[in-house]
């Protein structure tokens, strides 16, 4: 496996071509950095590059006016060496195939790197679902779901939430799903409401997670969760349970935002607070409940603060806001928010960054949980759920840390070099069929 590895910059007989400057170019950006560390086989690195399948669907949906509406989907399997296939859902009007095969390889890595025995997949539908009623989105998520039903199944893909999906659109699945095997499946899929089968302290599982990393690198660097002032890029269910946790351990949360922007307020956000208002704010916007500046999502990442979380959607920072970030350590809530020439300006300027397939595996982590305890139909409790997140959580992040130690090389390297070892190790011995 590892053999003197050529690395091959010619493109022209790869089965797929990128977009220029998107999400999977970024991703394979980031492999081929592992693999050359590695000294990865050509072969092994070749397989790894590419989603083992890829399922576009176009169908109909009827809407509340009487209209029929064609959506599209879409469903990527990257590696399924190591497991079944596991990822989430988006319902997001940008969602591409780009993106999903990126989203895809991401979840490989993900799995890879807390070593839980799952493959990477990502799945998503566009549309903007804040413009849809709930009815609308039932009957999306049904039809879409049996679309995909072709790839997924307990043994095979189990989807959960992500951007704009939640535990009700998994049980709209789960049940769609059952509905057609003529019993209840409740392991199809994680995240789903507790009533049916879901797992206790998923919801909260990512962002749970970002804030016991977060702990866990303040401490390495000799700082304090308590007084550090911290600024999170999306204010969702991850940004949110991130924020609110952090704020417990003494944090002052002195910046949130949204896709309509942020608020920034030097003495503290009441964070709890505008959770609970934030159905009523209008028009989405945070600056509408809190008193403090109003700030664009360009200005808060480039505040004065002690830890930025983008906590939102890919490509956040780039690297013309990477030059005027003043943070210095950046927790990845999101899943690629930095791109790769961001990296390398931030590892230049000294800025700490936990990537992204370790700080918010909290999320999957638990899905883990909740899919075994479906199968078992033996449930844990919330407190034993939380205790088992940690100890994957710490013993992971502190495997990442010595990695870095040891090739003297980033964080975000070493989670790589340890995921991609992995999942390279899994496909050599697994063999090549026929």
């Amino acid at each position: 496996m590892t053999t003197d590895a050529t690395h091959h910059d010619d493109k022209s007989n790869s089965p797929i071509r990128p977009k220029p400057g998107g999400a999977y170019e970024m991703a394979l950006q980031q492999l081929d950095r592992a693999a050359k560390l590695l000294n990865l086989a050509p072969g092994i690195h070749e397989v790894l590059k590419y989603p083992k399948r890829e399922l576009s669907v176009h169908f109909p949906v009827k809407m509340d006016d009487g209209r029929i509406q064609v959506f599209s989907g879409y469903r990527v399997h990257h590696n399924l060496n190591r497991g079944p296939a596991k990822g989430g859902l988006r319902y997001h009007p940008k969602v591409d195939l780009d993106e999903v095969r990126a989203l895809a390889m991401w979840m490989t890595w993900k799995c890879a790197v807390v070593n839980i025995p799952f493959g990477g997949a990502k799945g998503g539908v566009v549309c903007d679902p804040h413009m849809m009623s709930l009815a609308e989105l039932e009957r999306m998520t049904r039809r879409y779901a049996t679309e995909i039903s072709i790839l997924i199944g307990p043994e095979k893909d189990i989807p959960a939430p992500d951007v704009n999906t939640n535990a009700q659109v998994m049980a709209w699945i789960m049940d769609t799903f059952s509905m057609h095997s003529g019993y209840s499946v409740p392991a199809v899929v994680t995240g789903k409401p507790i009533s049916v089968g879901g797992s206790a302290g998923r919801e909260e599982a990512t962002g749970r997670g970002v804030s016991i990393i977060a702990g866990q690198i303040v401490k390495k660097m000799g700082m304090q969760l308590s007084g550090a002032k911290v600024a999170v890029q999306g204010f969702g269910n991850v940004g949110y349970t991130t924020a609110k946790a952090l704020a417990e351990q003494g944090c002052i949360i002195v910046a949130a935002s949204n896709s309509k922007g942020g608020i920034y307020c030097p003495e503290g956000l009441p964070i709890q607070k505008l959770q609970t208002q934030k159905a009523k704010i209008k028009d989405n916007r945070l600056e509408a409940f809190c008193d403090g500046a109003i700030i664009t999502n360009h200005e808060l990442l480039t505040l004065e603060c002690d830890i930025l979380i983008p906590a939102a959607l890919e490509e956040a920072i780039t690297a013309d806001i990477a030059k005027d970030v003043k943070a210095k350590i950046i927790v990845e809530g999101a899943n690629g928010p930095t791109t790769p020439a961001a990296d390398e300006i931030l590892r230049q300027k000294g800025v700490t960054v936990v990537p992204d397939i370790l700080a918010n595996a909290g999320g999957v982590t638990v899905s883990y949980f909740e899919w075994v305890q479906g199968l078992q139909e033996f449930f844990w409790s919330e407190q034993h759920v939380n205790r088992q997140l940690e100890d994957i959580l710490v013993n992971s992040f502190n495997q990442v840390w010595e990695k870095a130690k040891e090739f003297k090389c980033d964080l975000r390297t070493a989670a790589y070099l340890i995921a991609v070892q992995r999942v390279a190790e899994a496909t050599d011995r697994r063999g090549i069929y026929p």
